[in-house]
């Protein structure tokens, strides 16, 4: 299983109408991909929100060729949405991680 993970920090200015735009409209249309299994988004605690809060999203994958996909036919227009929604509102990083164990309690 393949872990892509983006972390964004949002203005505090456009918080809950990006927190809202997420739930709604942006997450929806990464799981229509049909590219991921799942997702969760969390608020990161313990940092300096004095500039906007920190989230991470993470979406599963059930394999590296299903996250190629996403990034050859969807990634592009993905960021872009974003971006055009919130110009100059947010700063966004993203990594890719292999999952080597899950658990469940």
């Amino acid at each position: 299983m393949i872990l892509y993970n983006v972390t964004v920090k949002v203005n505090h200015q456009i918080h809950d109408n990006w927190l809202a735009w997420m739930k709604v409209v942006h997450l929806p249309a990464m799981m229509a991909t049909g590219l991921f299994s799942e997702y969760t988004i969390s608020r990161l605690l313990g940092t300096d929100e004095s500039d906007g809060f920190t989230y991470s999203v993470q979406y599963l994958a059930k394999d590296f060729a299903a996250y190629q996909t996403y990034q050859e036919k969807h990634a592009a227009d993905m960021q872009k949405q974003h971006q055009t929604q919130y110009p100059d509102q947010f700063v966004a990083f993203r990594t890719i991680m292999k999952v080597i164990e899950r658990g469940l309690e």
